[in-house]
């Protein structure tokens, strides 16, 4: 595969999958100790990534969560954040200059924050009260966020006794990292293709919905348009019907994720409005790929997490065919802001 070490992949996602056990002890820990909700509060593309996690929790379980900006929690802090409060920080440095500054205000309320981190000597690595350690860089960092978030979420709900099949979950999840590796070996091929779309057009409206629509708006930001300075419109499928469309025409260029949990219908919805009214649709639909032994349900529960792995191979692709590496930056953490 094009600048792709397999073994760092495998490494670094079974290093996430080994922090699960910890994981579901402090979270355990935690509500015994009458924790009373969880925060998930990263900044940039990190906290988009923890939105899968939150959605599961908002959707299945009674336990109060919270996704909010720490740049603003800082300013205003918030009722809710008390210290009964479980913190969730990822942050792959572990700077986050937001990030930072926000966990000050998080102890100074009582609250017990865990950090997700890729680097332990840093600010976040050390000042967490509990800080999970696994390293990853950019191309590798998506899946093992997803995981770890996951992974706490499905704990909450299993100590609440809210989940059944708990361990079957787990144990699916456990099998992903070499299922990952070898979805990104079928969809090599096609990946320059899906690229060369990329490379091809100056805009593009990237959309999805369920628990892929973070890993749309994630691309389109973090990706297209920080690491490549392509202009992107990412937009919720439920949302494209109240404005969006209206900027469709055959030369528009629409990028539809598809993910397999119950809300695929609101990305077929999109699908089947945007393919009679523009010759650039582009579908990437999980269901189109083997994962052998997952069920139906964590291949609901895993849909971003395949979408990131298929992702990294069309980033690969594309910063090779426009010349312009992923690591190229104009301003970010170049100058001050």
């Amino acid at each position: 595969m094009l600048n792709f070490d397999e073994q760092r992949f495998l490494r670094i996602q079974s290093g996430a999958v080994a922090l699960r056990q910890r994981l579901d002890k402090v979270i355990a820990s935690c509500l015994e100790k009458g924790a009373e909700n969880i925060f998930f509060l990263g900044t940039g593309g990190a906290a988009i990534l923890m939105q899968p996690a939150a959605q599961l929790l908002q959707r299945q379980s009674r336990f109060p969560v919270f996704i909010d900006l720490p740049a603003e929690l800082v300013v205003t802090g918030s009722v809710n954040l008390t210290a009964k409060s479980i913190v969730v920080i990822p942050s792959l440095s572990g700077t986050t200059k937001e990030s930072v500054a926000f966990l000050a205000k998080a102890k100074e309320v009582g609250a017990t924050v865990l950090t997700l981190v890729g680097h332990q000597e840093t600010p976040l690595g050390k000042g967490g009260d509990h800080a999970f350690v696994n390293f990853a860089e950019d191309d590798t960092s998506c899946e093992s966020f997803y995981l770890q978030s996951l992974f706490i979420a499905l704990s909450i709900m299993r100590h609440r006794g809210e989940i059944e099949n708990y361990d079957q979950v787990v144990r699916e999840l456990e099998a992903l990292p070499r299922l990952l590796l070898e979805v990104k070996r079928s969809y090599e091929e096609k990946a320059e293709d899906f690229a060369r779309i990329l490379a091809g057009s100056d805009y593009h409206i990237i959309t999805g919905a369920g628990n892929v629509w973070p890993e749309a708006f994630y691309y389109g930001m973090c990706i297209l348009e920080e690491m490549q300075w392509i202009r992107t419109r990412p937009v919720h499928a439920s949302d494209f019907f109240h404005g969006t469309l209206e900027l469709v025409d055959k030369d528009v260029s629409v990028v539809l994720f598809k993910g397999e949990d119950s809300l695929r219908p609101l990305a077929d919805r999109l699908d089947n409005f945007a393919r009679n009214y523009t010759d650039k649709l582009t579908v990437l639909d999980t269901a189109e790929f083997a994962l052998p032994g997952i069920s139906p349900e964590v291949r609901g529960l895993v849909s971003p997490i395949v979408l990131a792995t298929l992702l990294e191979r069309i980033s690969a692709h594309l910063e090779v065919m426009r010349n312009h590496p992923l690591t190229t930056r104009r301003y970010y953490k170049r100058v001050a802001y």
